[in-house]
């Protein structure tokens, strides 16, 4: 199963054309998590409490724990989320601590390392963005070290297409651009 993350909140988002386009290339079945539309809270004093409660009784079936089960279970990660203010959506950030979990996702060995316990070989990050990408480690380079560091996911790559809202932008020629970058890479 591949797991289709989409942290994007605009109906044409050309993050989400990408996206797509990528998905074309994965014989799977896809299960989309439109962010947007789940309550995933950031974990408060209240909420992190009642994580710490249930991973002592072992309790890794509380619904708290769902997306990251469901992430553990994926096969493929595609993520897609827009380049915002040299980062991802906050959106993208709650989820991330929700499937953080130690036991489910990633557990520490003897040497107090983290290893994985996720069955995804392949993360696919997607992201578009109106003008330059200054850095890949605000945002890209943050999911890409927690796929490698937590989950020891084997495979992560980036597709992006950026410019796209600068006062001569071809937006078609970019996008082009990047949907050939993606039929290269996975076609």
């Amino acid at each position: 199963m591949t797991l289709f993350i989409n942290a994007c909140v605009r109906p044409e988002s050309r993050t989400v054309i990408l996206a797509r386009e990528v998905l074309k290339y994965l014989d799977d079945t896809v299960e989309e998590l439109k962010l947007e539309e789940e309550s995933i809270l950031p974990f408060d004093h209240e909420r992190l409490q009642l994580k710490n409660e249930l991973l002592m009784k072992g309790d890794t079936n509380h619904p708290l724990f769902r997306y990251a089960r469901q992430f553990a279970a994926a096969e493929t990660i595609v993520i897609a989320a827009p380049y915002w203010d040299l980062s991802f959506p906050a959106l993208l950030k709650n989820y991330i601590e929700s499937i953080c979990v130690v036991g489910l996702t990633f557990a520490y060995d003897e040497e107090e390392k983290p290893y994985g316990m996720c069955n995804a070989k392949k993360l696919i990050y997607v992201t578009t963005a109106g003008g330059p990408i200054v850095s890949e480690y605000y945002g890209f380079g943050y999911i890409r070290e927690v796929g490698r560091l937590f989950f020891q996911i084997p495979s992560i790559e980036c597709f992006f297409a950026e410019g796209l809202d600068l006062k001569d932008a071809n937006v078609d020629e970019i996008m082009d651009k990047a949907i050939e970058e993606i039929r290269t890479a996975l076609g």
